[in-house]
């Protein structure tokens, strides 16, 4: 090297400790480790699991606990009193085998279009609404459409029952009042009628929360997303599906799930307004737990129906969460 060139400083320390020169290290830190492995000092490493025990406790002893009992019994004959018979999975079979069972969960399934699909449209078709147009008086908007969700299930199915009436219901009377007493029924007594008879109250329950969580999310979407969509010409049909029906991806997934689990979990609405009649026309699956639980005494059967009814729930909630976080990718 010349004595006219400046000399090249050598690199410091820091950059070539544990490495390559230039590489600037990891700081150390007192516990050792990166800073994201390190720990409060004197703060034990599992510490974090005595945080959460006290709630684990509670949730095992009202949740885990039960369910853990409930299987047990599913494997079992019993009736409740005498001694049982231990029969293994042949509970589970029935499920499968029985004809009444399959009918019955087969009807939870309708009731899920009613309880979960309808609403859930009904309500993006208002937070469509509400994304194209101000609409004044929103909040006491959605709170009148919302108190279906806070009456009691007992109040609703009797309120209903009585408009059903064939007799002297709301719903008959006012179709003799518009002149169409041809199409009068006895709607919770015909085979053909009495599932979406109550399939529709619960429409009419579940349509407020689906509402609510929706035009909630729209809010929540830029304006200017739909300032670009119209500027490059969208109508309201094409705005819709370009910019509100994306942005509300979770919200829907969200809706789904809690009006799914409310259909395939009813149980009040059933009893109190056909006890699953007329027939087994409406029976589902919590009915039939109660049926054989405190009716016919079978105790093991009822069990296993109520754990194949978890198994379908939760599964059909894991699909619809799986398909909206493929969508937001």
């Amino acid at each position: 090297m010349s004595a006219i060139e400046p000399s090249t400083p050598p690199p410091p320390a820091s950059a070539v400790v544990g490495g390559v020169a230039g590489e600037v290290p990891k700081p150390e830190w007192p516990l050792g480790g990166t800073r994201s492995e390190a720990r409060p000092p004197g703060e034990p490493r599992r510490v974090g699991y005595l945080y959460i025990l006290p709630a684990f406790l509670v949730f095992a002893g009202f949740v885990l606990v039960p369910l853990g009992h409930a299987f047990y019994l599913s494997l079992w004959e019993w009736d409740g009193l005498t001694a049982g018979r231990w029969v293994g999975f042949d509970n589970y079979v029935d499920v499968v085998s029985d004809p009444g069972l399959r009918a019955a969960f087969g009807h939870a399934l309708v009731l899920v279009l009613f309880y979960a699909v309808l609403p859930v449209l009904i309500g993006l078709l208002l937070a469509g609404l509400v994304a194209r147009a101000r609409v004044r008086g929103l909040a006491l908007f959605r709170t009148i459409l919302f108190l279906p969700q806070v009456i009691a299930m007992v109040v609703v199915a009797v309120m209903w029952r009585m408009i059903y009436d064939p007799e002297n219901g709301a719903l008959n009377e006012l179709l003799r009042a518009v002149g169409l007493g041809s199409l009068t029924q006895s709607w919770l007594g015909d085979f053909d009628r009495a599932l979406p008879s109550v399939g529709l109250i619960g429409t009419w329950v579940m349509y407020g929360l689906a509402m609510v969580l929706l035009t909630a999310g729209v809010q929540k979407i830029p304006s200017s997303l739909y300032d670009a969509a119209r500027v490059d010409g969208a109508g309201p049909i094409r705005e819709f599906f370009a910019v509100t029906l994306p942005a509300l991806r979770g919200e829907i997934a969200v809706a789904l799930t809690l009006t799914t689990i409310q259909a395939l979990r009813n149980f009040d609405l059933v009893y109190i307004t056909t006890k699953g009649g007329p027939g087994d026309a409406t029976s589902v699956p919590s009915f039939e737990v109660y049926d054989r639980a405190f009716q016919t005494g079978q105790v093991g059967s009822a069990a296993a129906i109520g754990i194949s009814l978890l198994a379908i729930i939760f599964a059909i909630s894991l699909l619809i969460n799986r398909t909206a976080e493929r969508g937001a990718r």
